[in-house]
């Protein structure tokens, strides 16, 4: 299983920035797909979430109306577009699957993606 994030990049304080994640080796339709984010010396936090029935989407609560989650089964995709992106929202940004149905945990997902960087300058 592979998951390839991409879309990283330096953009500026208000911004916005679309991120991808492709997945390969895995049944991508029946995977819950998740987006995780570390900043420099901190835990890493659940960002968004989507199911892979019916989808449901999940958001950190502090983000809710800023970040979208969003999939797309015929190619193996999926989205985390971002908007008013504030300095705070520096870091690596990661996917994630899980065989469950969609979850804020971690420990829940099954696959993780390398990560890609997220740098927001003020």
């Amino acid at each position: 299983v592979q998951l390839q994030a991409s879309g990283g990049g330096l953009v500026q304080a208000g911004d916005s920035l679309s991120l991808s994640c492709v997945a390969s080796g895995l049944t991508f339709s029946s995977a819950a797909m998740g987006w995780f984010r570390q900043a420099p010396g901190k835990e890493r936090e659940f960002v968004a979430a989507i199911s892979w029935r019916d989808p449901q989407t999940y958001y950190k609560e502090s983000m809710k109306g800023r970040v979208a989650v969003t999939r797309d089964n015929a190619r193996n995709t999926a989205y985390l577009q971002m908007s008013s992106l504030k300095p705070e929202d520096t870091a690596v940004y990661y996917c994630a699957a899980s065989f469950g149905l969609g979850s804020s945990h971690p420990s829940e997902y099954d696959y993780w993606g390398q990560g890609t960087l997220v740098t927001v300058s003020s």
